[in-house]
């Protein structure tokens, strides 16, 4: 078993280019919201440290954003920038390179719950973290229906209760199980209050009937989870030069199958693709009984899987300390595998019960790009939104 103390003696990994068929797009003002994002970062004092100030001005959070949500409105998506500064700053300061406890976490995590369910008034001994998620709380309330910031604050308690599941596997002498690890590692990358701020971002709004729909549930997940496995192999090496951190899926997938990390990473990229196979297909099964809001739902999904990778692929906070991926392929054009047969892990393994397999495959893939708002007064661009995206085939 891995514990603790073999952390620092991880071997680093050649990264292995990424599947996935969706076309990139990237806001018109990336540049815009990410001058505003870190602004206003650091006018929350967040880390005292000039050396983790640096690091956070380099992530580039305005190209995360814009990448992810290149269809959403520029005020909006400026407050989800500064969501991710925030998030970014929350996990280094708080999980990751901090020895945090469960313990310490579950205190500061249900903190910053209650400031989101009662954002007002402040609280006198307000952490740095929790006055700036409470300013964000307040901001979205410009942006969003009473329904939306209910989504997002329940998204926001998924993501807190993660932080803690993960600091208890940090304090672990062995790694967890491949089936824990998929469980709590969606649920702490942060993607729930991401994937919650879509149709705030865009201008639209998903219904609880659509939202609750076990398909699209899958499907919301799977995005977490590709998000969160695809962080796992662009970062990994990062983790081990910078914390010593070998919990990821592919030391997970090592120790459960008692083999060589190398040979875990083949099964582990094989796993994940095996994934964006389900998503792709589910997806497309699911477009046909969908109406305009959750057919860009949908589209925005894709979206963001696509531009977490692209913004990844040049972020500065994951350049590779070894040097091992200097000259890899990022992008790989056929998965590794494309079964459509249910992974052996039960805590994901539901997903597969909603694909019908006898669903005929069309010859061509969703349009994933969003279309103009119709929506009367509207604007084009990042200025008007986009209720009226059609998504067609072809």
């Amino acid at each position: 078993m891995t514990s603790v103390r073999d952390r620092l003696t991880v071997q680093p990994l050649e990264i292995l280019p990424f599947y996935c068929p969706i076309p990139p797009a990237v806001h018109p003002r990336v540049r815009e919201i990410d001058d505003a994002a870190v602004e206003w970062m650091l006018q929350q004092d967040l880390d005292t440290s000039l050396h983790q100030q640096e690091r956070l001005i380099h992530c580039d959070f305005g190209g995360l954003t814009a990448r992810t949500m290149p269809y959403g409105r520029t005020a909006p998506l400026t407050v989800v920038a500064k969501l991710h500064a925030v998030l970014f700053s929350l996990d280094d300061a708080l999980c990751d390179e901090s020895g945090a406890t469960a313990h310490g976490l579950a205190h500061a995590t249900s903190r910053i719950t209650r400031v989101l369910e009662a954002p007002s008034p402040p609280w006198p001994d307000d952490a740095p973290h929790a006055a700036a998620l409470r300013a964000i709380r307040l901001e979205l309330a410009d942006h969003a229906t009473p329904s939306q910031l209910r989504h997002w604050t329940d998204a926001m308690r998924t993501y807190l209760s993660g932080l803690v599941w993960e600091a208890a596997c940090r304090r672990d002498r062995a790694l967890p199980s491949l089936n824990d690890y998929a469980a709590m590692w969606m649920r702490a990358i942060g993607m729930a209050p991401s994937t919650a701020l879509m149709d705030i971002a865009g201008g639209y709004e998903v219904s609880d009937g659509d939202l609750d729909r076990p398909e699209v549930r899958a499907l919301t997940e799977m995005t977490w989870t590709l998000v969160a496995w695809d962080n796992d192999f662009y970062s990994r090496n990062k983790e081990i030069q910078r914390a010593g951190d070998n919990l990821n899926l592919i030391d997970v997938l090592a120790r459960e199958r008692d083999c060589e990390p190398a040979r875990a990473q083949e099964e582990a990229m094989a796993m994940r693709d095996r994934v964006m196979t389900l998503f792709l297909r589910l997806r497309e099964q699911l477009w046909s009984q969908a109406g305009v809001e959750l057919r860009c739902y949908l589209v925005a999904l894709g979206q963001f899987i696509r531009g977490h990778l692209d913004w990844a692929s040049s972020c500065a906070r994951y350049a590779d300390p070894y040097g091992t991926s200097a000259t890899v392929q990022w992008w790989k054009p056929a998965p590794s595998d494309d079964s459509l047969a249910p992974l052996p892990v039960p805590s994901i393994a539901w997903w597969w019960d909603h694909l019908d397999t006898t669903y005929p495959r069309r010859s061509q893939r969703l349009n994933d790009r969003h279309h103009e708002p119709r929506r009367p007064g509207a604007r084009p661009g990042g200025a008007g939104g986009m209720a009226g995206c059609s998504g067609r085939s072809g």
